[in-house]
């Protein structure tokens, strides 16, 4: 029987050497043995399961060299590396090596290439070049096995020195667990989207009472139920199903970083999670934010962070006499929050701060404003009659391998236009939704005044009393790499229907898109428009993404972009690799529920 503790030991071997204080810049050997840091460049990694207890139930978790998360990759840039993945699973499996530069056979879309991918018993041996640094992470793109544990850590050492100094670092990697089936979450959510989300009490009501007065807090439930809307529906599942974790330890197994008083710490933060979004802070302690997705920016100095799925984040810290000082985590929806601890020896434990209030969309949040929304029904917002329209059947999707979903026939598909804009800045031009999203049973709201708030906190962290990370303060410590002025503009709606839970873009689902078509060697702008009260973190495959601002010049460059509700933001892309990639959002199950394309690079 495998109790908390021995699993907490066993299992936590894969960040061991990064967490223990101990690591410095690494020793260029063979690998070593499998639950520990993995340095060098010639890799054999296996994919399997492994019984799990992170809540007190013993559940299969699906694991890689038999930890959770899968063990620390060490790359160093220049180097070409090996890594010769198995499949010990009795299901078909991939691994993603995400935001990582490099041939479309080596991305690990199955479907997407010549990969197929790694069918039980057999292995694919991945094999390509380094011409990047920095802090990245890999996952599986395979059905739900990524929520099934199938993820880990990556730094790629540079070949120059970081233009900054740390003494010691560790990495942390942010996860969601649940103890759930996760095709049940999915079917779930299909049948009762609210289902996992904190909904509003009577307690509240009384509070909004006393804030507002009676009359106010009576019209504003009304509206949001004419709408059948909730301003709770900041997460699709929340604590209720979750435990969070951090380097795979949930909130009382408490992992523990060490530090020596006065030392600069560099603290390197993935969120490897399925779903969740997380706001990191370390009372008593300044981060100061020195890279972001991998690529060094102009160090800013804040109190708290948002993580995005799939973002990364490097912060330098310098703790001071305290024991001990707690990394605090919460869930974006305030229903739990992960948490670790740097301290001067093991054992050493600081306060944990209490949850936040949980927030609440507003309007604005959605790109609206109360003169658009009040006396609005949902349907009659997009013209529909929602009695006539046909139904979408996800069943089939479910657990679903993403090359499963790429090996479908585009021949018939029906076409896009994605609407070859001219070049000036879009974001001085009106909002225009596509054909495609009216009278469309897949979208049931749009944004009327999306605007590209980049200086925003987000829901939940605005007028906090802390200074919070926003994209406004990102700004790259290079110039923009192309420098060339986009040739075409590409805008794309996000759009979803809360109801049939069901994602996709310009709302048409990845079954029916045809692929986006680009051409070798183009500079590009591509405008996303988020049409849906949820936060999307949007990630193109095997490119870079280069933030603009709301005058379209070049900010920062990253593998993925947060793009919160009723926002417009844009940014750049250069095609310079040819193949098939994947574009998708980044929460797992709207992946899987349809917002998911694919991105053509022609020669």
């Amino acid at each position: 029987m495998h109790t908390r503790r021995t699993f907490i030991q066993t299992l936590a071997a894969g960040t061991a050497l990064a967490g223990s204080g101990l690591w410095r810049q690494p020793a260029w050997a063979a690998p070593v043995s499998a639950g520990q840091a993995l340095t060098g460049a010639d890799f054999d990694l296996y994919i399997g399961e492994q019984t799990v207890n992170l809540t007190g139930t013993s559940r299969t978790a699906q694991t890689i060299n038999g930890s959770l998360p899968g063990p620390l990759l060490r790359w160093r840039e220049g180097d070409t590396v090996s890594l010769r993945v198995r499949n010990r699973l009795n299901e078909t499996t991939s691994i993603h090596w995400h935001g990582i530069v490099l041939p479309a056979d080596m991305d690990g879309v199955p479907g997407l290439s010549r990969f197929r991918g790694i069918a039980p018993g057999e292995y694919y041996d991945y094999r390509f070049t380094l011409r990047q640094s920095g802090t990245y992470w890999y996952h599986s793109h395979s059905g739900f096995q990524e929520q099934r544990g199938v993820y880990g850590p990556l730094i790629i050492d540079p070949a120059e020195p970081a233009p900054y100094h740390f003494d010691r670092e560790h990495v942390l990697m942010l996860s969601d667990w649940t103890d759930q089936n996760p095709e049940r979450i999915f079917a779930r959510l299909k049948e009762q989207p609210e289902y996992y989300q904190q909904q509003r009490t009577l307690v509240d009501f009384i509070n909004d009472v006393a804030d507002q007065g009676f009359s106010a807090a009576v019209k504003d439930r009304a509206m949001w139920a004419r709408m059948r809307m909730s301003p709770t529906d900041i997460a699709d599942v929340s604590g209720q199903a979750y435990t969070y974790l951090v380097n795979g330890h949930g909130p009382q197994a408490n992992w523990t970083g060490l530090f020596k008083p006065g030392e600069k710490v560099l603290l390197r933060l993935i969120n490897g999670s399925a779903m969740s979004y997380f706001d990191l802070r370390i009372p008593g302690l300044k981060l100061t934010v020195v890279a972001a997705d991998g690529q060094y920016v102009k160090p800013v100095e804040v109190d708290e962070v948002r993580l995005a799925v799939a973002e990364t984040l490097d912060v330098l810290v310098v703790p001071g006499d305290a024991a001990a000082y707690t990394v605090f985590a919460q869930a974006m929806d305030r229903s739990g929050y992960a948490r670790a601890t740097l301290a001067q020896r093991a054992g050493a434990e600081a306060q944990i701060p209490a949850l936040d209030p949980p927030p609440l969309l507003t309007m604005a949040d959605m790109g609206m404003d109360h003169g658009q929304m009040q006396g609005m029904d949902h349907g009659q917002m997009q013209g529909m009659d929602h009695g006539q329209m046909q139904g979408m059947d996800h069943g089939q999707m479910q657990g679903m391998d993403h090359g499963q979903m790429q090996g479908m026939d585009h021949s018939q598909m029906q076409g896009m236009d994605h609407g070859q804009m001219p070049a000036p800045n879009p974001m001085t031009q009106p909002v225009k939704h596509p054909a495609s999203e009216t009278g469309n049973p897949l979208v049931d709201m749009q944004a009327q005044n999306p605007t590209p708030r980049l200086d925003d906190p987000g829901i939940g962290l605005r007028d906090n009393g802390r200074r919070v990370l926003t994209y406004s303060d990102l700004r790259s410590a290079f110039p923009d790499p192309d420098g060339r002025e986009p040739s075409r503009t590409l805008e794309l709606h996000l759009t979803g229907h809360m109801g049939r839970f069901a994602w996709s873009f310009d709302g048409v689902k990845f079954a029916d898109a045809a692929p986006i078509v680009l051409k070798h060697g183009e500079r590009v702008r591509i405008v996303l428009v988020n049409d849906t009260m949820m936060a999307h973190p949007i990630h193109l495959h095997g490119m870079w993404s280069d933030l603009e601002d709301e005058q379209g010049r070049f900010m920062v460059r990253k593998h993925t972009l947060d793009i919160p509700p009723g926002t417009r933001r844009s940014y750049r892309v250069t095609a310079d690799a040819l193949g098939r990639w994947a574009y998708h959002c980044h929460m797992l199950y709207h992946m899987e529920a349809g917002m998911f394309r694919e991105v053509r690079v022609d020669a």
